[in-house]
């Protein structure tokens, strides 16, 4: 079973083994709305945790996806590029971004589970 995380720019990690699969919360969508282009990173790219790994525009605005933790890039969901509202139809689930060999699972630790991801976004309104 893979573990869910959380970042404060609404990005969610699903970490199975020592990988990771990110993309954006549910929330994340609501805020954007109609999902119309995506910009995925480089397989073999090497990110830093909290470096701008995708582009996700819709028709209100563009917003970056970030890296929530430090690894290399070792997949990106090309029928995004296609398909840019599968973000909406299941952003947490088929409209994912990116998956990452995590570099240092420790960054983990600084992240929130489901139950404080949703106490923060309650804070938000």
């Amino acid at each position: 079973m893979a573990d869910l995380y959380f970042t404060e720019e609404h990005e969610w990690l699903s970490v199975e083994g020592g990988e990771a699969t990110i993309g954006i919360s549910q929330y994340a969508q609501e805020q954007l709305g109609d999902v119309v282009f995506v910009e995925l990173p480089e397989v073999g790219a090497t990110l830093a945790k909290g470096d701008q790994a995708a582009v996700v525009e819709s028709v209100k605005a563009a917003s970056e996806v970030y890296a929530g933790v430090s690894g290399e890039v070792t997949a990106v969901n090309e029928a995004l590029v296609e398909e840019p509202a599968k973000v909406n139809a299941d952003p947490q689930g088929g409209g994912w971004f990116f998956k990452l060999r995590l570099s240092d699972a420790g960054e983990l630790s600084g992240l929130m589970d489901e139950a404080a991801y949703g106490a923060f976004v309650e804070g938000l309104g």
